[in-house]
């Protein structure tokens, strides 16, 4: 990949999942990827994301909740949605690439922490995948 792909993820908040999506993909491949997030507003973050995040050694640094009119006309290949919600606000976005979408059950409606961890075990699973098929597509078009 001659410039980093830049990639959006986004859900309706903002405090969660999409924010997990961000920091996952910048620790799996920053190489390649250069990963953003936003939600259909912005919300406070929920302690437990990352917590989350620090029980498996996922730097967090510089993440905050962003309303995704933060990133209105500025390019993105692939802007992938985390939650129903947020998939028909993303794909009207004018300058956004290919959108993907994703679908994971809001870690939120519990009050314990298993359900963030599993959450987060699942977009980080889905992240891998992504890295790898999107990688291996550039470098074939590249020979």
């Amino acid at each position: 990949m001659a410039d980093k792909c830049r990639v959006l993820f986004v859900c309706a908040k903002n405090d969660v999942r999409s924010l997990m999506a961000e920091a996952l993909l910048r620790h799996t491949d920053s190489v390649h990827f250069e990963p953003y997030s936003a939600g259909l507003e912005a919300s406070e973050i929920d302690p437990r994301t990352l917590e989350s995040l620090d029980h498996i050694g996922v730097d967090r640094t510089g993440l905050r909740s962003k309303a995704i009119g933060e990133f209105e006309g500025q390019p993105f290949n692939y802007v992938i949605t985390l939650c129903d919600k947020s998939s028909e606000e993303a794909s009207r976005m004018p300058s956004s690439g290919e959108v993907i979408v994703w679908s994971f059950e809001d870690p939120t409606t519990s009050e314990k922490h298993e359900p963030f961890r599993h959450a987060l075990q699942e977009i980080h699973d889905r992240i891998k995948m992504f890295v790898t098929v999107k990688t291996r597509q550039e470098s074939h078009r590249s020979e």
